[in-house]
C-alpha cells in the first residue's frame, strides 16, 4: 500500500493510510507523530510532507517509519528510496526515522518524491509492499529582489514637462510568488529627488521637476530600490542606478562674444582669400549649435563675402574685389549669425548681429599701367628708331615712386624694338616686313625705382601696316598646251596672279603683254574681269615641226601706290591632239616615230636595252674578279706586301711556307724589274744575264746589287729587300742553336758569367744543361 506524510509548515507530522495493508506501518507514523507533538502541531494533507526551506547547521527530523506487522523475531530494516534518498535524505534502519541531512533550498528544487519499505535485514526480502509520499520544501523569504538588466541609461530631452516618462526599470524576486508575500516588490527612489519620481508598483520613471535645463545640468544619477514583502519592515531589498542625460534642444540663440570687432586687411590680399573670422557661440550642441552667417547691412557689401567653417562654426571673411589704400581705407559690415535648425514654438529670435570694421592696410603696391594691353601700329617700312607708341604705368602708392620700363626680352629675341626706360616710348631696332609678321606681341615691364621687386606687366600688340612693296606675280608656273589641230579664239590657258601685299581696298590687277609682243601674231590675251586673263590663240596654224614652244611674256601690275609690276612669262606648248581634244604627244621626236608604236611602248623598250647593258657589265666584271691570279705579280715589289707570320716555319727543308717564285721569276734575271720605292725619271737597262734552264741565286743577287750600284736614279739610301729562299741544301748545316743541346758540340758557356748580371741567369741555364748532359 502507498501513505501520505505531510510535515506543515510548522512542522508538525501525520499519516493517512490509503490501503489496508499498510496498517502497520500507518501507525508507526502516528507513533511518530506522537514523539513529535511534544514540540509541533501537525495535520493530514494528501500524500505530502510540507518542510520549510531549511538553514540551519543541524539535521532536522522529517519523520519516523514504524510497522506492526507480527514478524516474530524476524529482524527488520527500513529501506528509504527516491530522490535525494541517502544524500539530502537519510532514514535510521532500525528505528526508522528520516533525517533532512543538507539545506533546502526550494529555488534549487520545489520537491522531492520518495518511497519506504520494511525488509527482512538478513536476506533483504521485503515484508510490505513500499509506500510512496512526497517532501514539498515550503518557501521562506530568503531572496532578496534584483535588477537583472541594471545599471541603467535613459534620456529624456530638457525643459521636458512634469511626468514626462524617462523609462521603466524592472526587478525579479526569486521567491514564490504565489505563497506569501516573499515575492510582491514595492519601487522607491533612495537617490534624485527632487527632479525623479517613480511609480511604486510599475516602475515608471518619470520628471518630477520642471525646467530641467542642459545648458545647465546635462547628467543625473538616480539610484532605485525593490522591496519585497509588499514593502513592510522585515522584507528584503535591492537597488539599481539610472543615469539619466538630458538631451538638446534649440532653446539657446547664437551669441557673438562682441558687438563691434574691428579687422585689419593689407590692400594687396587676394580675391578669394580670408581676411577675418568671427564667431558667434551658441551654448546649445549638435545641429542645434550650427549657424550660418551673412552680411546685412555695410557700405559697399559687395566687397566681402562671409561663409561659415562647418568644423569651427565660424564666420569667414572674404575678398571678391581687390582693395586700394588710395581709393578706400575702411569699411563696416553689419553680420548676422541665425540658427540653421529653427523650433517655432520657442518664440525667441534665433539670431544675433555684430558690427565689424575693416581697416585697410597701406602697401607697398607694384605700378599699375594704364591698360592691361596696348595695341600700336608701324608701317613695315619705317625706318629704324620711329617711334611706335608709348605705354604708361604709375605707382598707386601716396609716395608715388617714379616708374621705369623694360622690354621682357624672351617676347623680342630678335629684339627688333626698343623702349625708353624713362617715358615708355617703343621705337623701332630693325626693319618690319609686314609679309614676315603681321603682329609682334611682346611684354613691357614697369618697375618702382625704390623698390626693383615691384614689378607689373603689360602686353604691347605691334600691328604692321602692309605698304605696296611687293609686285604680283603669276599665282603658279603656268605650262600651256595648244594643240595643232585647234580653232582661232580658242582658250588656251587662264591665268591668274597674287600679291603679298594686302591693300585695304583689295587686289586689282592689270595685265598687258609688253611692247614687242603687241603686235604678237599667234596669241592675244583678253581680261576676264576677276583678276584672270584668258590666252587666246589667233590662228590654228601652229605644228610641232615649225615651232614646238612659245614664250609669252606678260605684264602684271597692281593698283597700289605706287603701283608695282613684274613681267612673268607664260610658256606654251605645240602638241598633238586627238578629235576630241585630248592632248598625246608634245615632243617633236614623236611625231616621226610608227603609228602604232606609243610613248608607253618606247620607254619600256628603252628599260629593256638598259637592264641588258647592266647584266652584260656585272658578268664582265665578275669574269675578270674571278680569274685574278692569287700569286704575286713579276713586276709588283715583295716590299709593298709585308705580311708578318706568328708562326716559326717547319726548318730548311720547308718549302711549303713560301712563293719559291719570287726568287724564281725569270723576268727579274733576263729583263728589268722596276724599283717601286721610287719613281725614276730616267729608264736605266742593265746588262742581261742568265742560265740554261735555272736560276743561280748568288748571280742573281749580285746582278741586282749592280743594278742598285750603278742606277743614277736612286738616290743615296739604303732599300732593305727580305728574301724568304735558303737555299736548296746547305753544307754547314742548320744555324738554329734549338739543336745545340743535342748536338756534339762541347762549346763552354761560363764565358756567359762574366758579361755581367744580365746574362748570368742565361750562363746558369746552360751550365745546367751541360751538367745535365754530362751526368
Amino acid at each position: 500500500g502507498r501513505s501520505n506524510l505531510c510535515l506543515s509548515s510548522k512542522g508538525e507530522l501525520q499519516s493517512k493510510s490509503l490501503q489496508t495493508g499498510s496498517t502497520a506501518l500507518l501507525r508507526g507514523l502516528v507513533e511518530g507523530q506522537r514523539i513529535l507533538s511534544r514540540a509541533k502541531r501537525g495535520w493530514v494533507w494528501n500524500q505530502m510532507f510540507v518542510l520549510e526551506e531549511f538553514s540551519g547547521p543541524d539535521p532536522i527530523l522529517v519523520g519516523r517509519l514504524h510497522t506492526d506487522l507480527d514478524v516474530g523475531s524476524t529482524p527488520i530494516k527500513y529501506v528509504l528510496a527516491g530522490e535525494g534518498a541517502g544524500t539530502i535524505f537519510a532514514i535510521n534502519e532500525i528505528t526508522g526515522d528520516i533525517h533532512a541531512m543538507k539545506r533546502l533550498d526550494r529555488e534549487e528544487k520545489a520537491e522531492y518524491t520518495l518511497t519506504a519499505q520494511v525488509t527482512n535485514r538478513d536476506t533483504d526480502q521485503p515484508l510490505e509492499p513500499p509506500s510512496e509520499f512526497i517532501i514539498k520544501v515550503q518557501d521562506i523569504n530568503d531572496n532578496p529582489p534584483q535588477f537583472v538588466e541594471g545599471p541603467y541609461r535613459a534620456s529624456v530631452p530638457e525643459m521636458s514637462q512634469v511626468g514626462t516618462s524617462v523609462t521603466r526599470v524592472t526587478a525579479t524576486d526569486a521567491d514564490d510568488p504565489v505563497y506569501g508575500n516573499s515575492a510582491k516588490l514595492v519601487y522607491s527612489i533612495l537617490e534624485g529627488q527632487p527632479y525623479f519620481s517613480i511609480d511604486p508598483n510599475t516602475a515608471i520613471i518619470k520628471i518630477a521637476l520642471h525646467g530641467m535645463d542642459r545648458e545647465m545640468r546635462e547628467e543625473y544619477l538616480v539610484v532605485i530600490q525593490a522591496k519585497d514583502m509588499g514593502g513592510h519592515m522585515g522584507g528584503l531589498s535591492g537597488t539599481t542606478t539610472v543615469t539619466v542625460t538630458l538631451t538638446d534642444v534649440n532653446d539657446n540663440p547664437p551669441k557673438f562674444s562682441k558687438s563691434k570687432q574691428n579687422f585689419v586687411i593689407p590692400e594687396e590680399l587676394g580675391i578669394g582669400q580670408p581676411g577675418g573670422k568671427v564667431k558667434a557661440n551658441d551654448r546649445d550642441i549638435g545641429e542645434n549649435a550650427k549657424s550660418t552667417y551673412n552680411i546685412i547691412d555695410g557700405d559697399e557689401k559687395d566687397v566681402f563675402e562671409i561663409t561659415t567653417d562647418a568644423q569651427t562654426q565660424e564666420g569667414i571673411l572674404r575678398l571678391k574685389k581687390p582693395l586700394n589704400f588710395e581709393t578706400k581705407k575702411s569699411y563696416t559690415l553689419k553680420v548676422e549669425a541665425a540658427n540653421i535648425r529653427f523650433d517655432p514654438n520657442s518664440g525667441a529670435p534665433f539670431k544675433d548681429t555684430a558690427t565689424v570694421k575693416i581697416a585697410v592696410e597701406d602697401s607697398d603696391e607694384p605700378p599699375v599701367f594704364s591698360k592691361p594691353t596696348f595695341v600700336l601700329q608701324v608701317d613695315e617700312n619705317a625706318p629704324i628708331n620711329t617711334v611706335i607708341g608709348t605705354v604708361t604705368a604709375r605707382d598707386p602708392d601716396v609716395t608715388g615712386s617714379l616708374v621705369r620700363y623694360f622690354i621682357d626680352r624672351h617676347t623680342d629675341l630678335e629684339r627688333q624694338f626698343n623702349i625708353n626706360v624713362d617715358d615708355g616710348k617703343i621705337t623701332l631696332a630693325k626693319p618690319l616686313d609686314r609679309e614676315t609678321d603681321m603682329w609682334h606681341n611682346i611684354t613691357v615691364t614697369a618697375t618702382e625705382i625704390r623698390n626693383h621687386s615691384q614689378i607689373s606687366r603689360a602686353i604691347v600688340a605691334i600691328r604692321v601696316l602692309d605698304i605696296n612693296d611687293n609686285a604680283p606675280e603669276f599665282a603658279t608656273e603656268y605650262e600651256a598646251f595648244l594643240c595643232e589641230n585647234g580653232k582661232p579664239g580658242q582658250v588656251i590657258q587662264t591665268v591668274s596672279a597674287v600679291d603679298k601685299d594686302d591693300p585695304i581696298q583689295g587686289h586689282y590687277f592689270e595685265y598687258r603683254l609688253i611692247p614687242e609682243m603687241l603686235n604678237n601674231p599667234n596669241f592675244t590675251i583678253k581680261n576676264n574681269g576677276d583678276n584672270s586673263i584668258s590666252v587666246l590663240a589667233k590662228h590654228d596654224t601652229f605644228r610641232r615641226q615649225k615651232q614646238e614652244m612659245y614664250f609669252l611674256p606678260i605684264i602684271v601690275t597692281d593698283n597700289g601706290n605706287p603701283p608695282m609690276s613684274s613681267t612673268n612669262t607664260l610658256t606654251i606648248r605645240v602638241c598633238g591632239c586627238s578629235r576630241e581634244g585630248i592632248v598625246q604627244s608634245c615632243n617633236v621626236e614623236a611625231y616621226v616615230l610608227p603609228i602604232g608604236l606609243s610613248m608607253g611602248a618606247l620607254i619600256a623598250i628603252l628599260a629593256c636595252i638598259i637592264l641588258l647593258l647592266v647584266i652584260v657589265v656585272l658578268f664582265v666584271t665578275l669574269r675578270r674578279h674571278k680569274n685574278k691570279p692569287l700569286i704575286i705579280k713579276d713586276d709588283e715589289d715583295v716590299r709593298e706586301n709585308i705580311i708578318r707570320y706568328d708562326d716559326e716555319g717547319g726548318g730548311e727543308e720547308d718549302t711549303e711556307a713560301f712563293d719559291i717564285a719570287t726568287l724564281q721569276n725569270p723576268d727579274g734575271i733576263n729583263g728589268y724589274l722596276p724599283r717601286k720605292d721610287i719613281k725614276p725619271d730616267l729608264q736605266f737597262m742593265p746588262r742581261q744575264s742568265g742560265g740554261p734552264n735555272g736560276v743561280d741565286v748568288d748571280e742573281f743577287i749580285n746582278v741586282r746589287l749592280h743594278e742598285a750600284d750603278n742606277d743614277p736614279t736612286a738616290p743615296p739610301y739604303d732599300s732593305i729587300q727580305i728574301y724568304g729562299y735558303e737555299g736548296r741544301g746547305s753544307i754547314a748545316g742548320s744555324l738554329s742553336s734549338l739543336e745545340t743541346a743535342s748536338s756534339d758540340s762541347d762549346q763552354n758557356y761560363d764565358y756567359l758569367r762574366e758579361w755581367g748580371p744580365r746574362f748570368r741567369r742565361l750562363g746558369e741555364l746552360y751550365s745546367v744543361g751541360e751538367s745535365d748532359k754530362e751526368t
